[in-house]
């Protein structure tokens, strides 16, 4: 994968994938220590030990239509050639959570990527999923939380025309705050 927001959708996918009502995303960068963290937690069915154990393995899958299972082995190549790491926590019944962590300005780290479009994509996509996205650039952050945003907007889902762009301009504004 070219930017680490695609890694970050295929850990949504898995989430959604295992029953997620709520998918907490978090990404936080601290420049000072030279550190990129990024986790993905959610409240899904979680995974049995056995299955934890070679969650990395690219031949461990859930799925029936293929054999393999290549968003996690990746995503750990991807902080491994970074000078970081990936671990997953999880237990059956009390959800999973994903966490990469990368060396900031290390020359093979990829990009994070179209992190708006990806958030935006994996929110409309899944309405009855309430999502919770926080990133962090030193001491500036923002947070986004789907569940806030229909009870303050007084809608259902973000799949209309004018709220889609509206939450996509108010992210894409939120994002350039912290970054700038």
């Amino acid at each position: 994968m070219k930017e680490l927001s695609l890694h970050i959708a295929d850990i949504i996918q898995n989430s959604i994938v295992a029953g997620a009502s709520v998918v907490k995303v978090a990404i936080i960068e601290d420049i000072k220590k030279n550190i990129l963290k990024i986790s993905v937690e959610d409240n899904g069915k979680g995974m049995s030990k056995e299955l934890l154990l070679s969650a990395a393995d690219p031949f461990t899958t859930s799925r029936k239509t293929r054999r393999v299972g290549l968003g996690i082995p990746l995503f750990k190549q991807s902080a491994h050639r970074a000078g970081g790491d990936l671990s997953i926590k999880s237990s059956p019944g009390a959800g999973t959570m994903v966490m990469a962590t990368f060396v900031h300005d290390h020359i093979d780290r990829q990009p994070l990527g179209d992190i708006a479009g990806t958030m935006l994509c994996a929110i409309v996509s899944n309405s009855d999923t309430d999502f919770v996205y926080t990133h962090s650039v030193n001491s500036k952050s923002f947070v986004i939380d789907t569940k806030d945003l229909k009870n303050t907007l007084g809608i259902k889902s973000f799949s209309e025309p004018d709220v889609y762009i509206w939450i996509k301009n108010y992210f894409e504004e939120r994002e350039n705050e912290i970054l700038n």
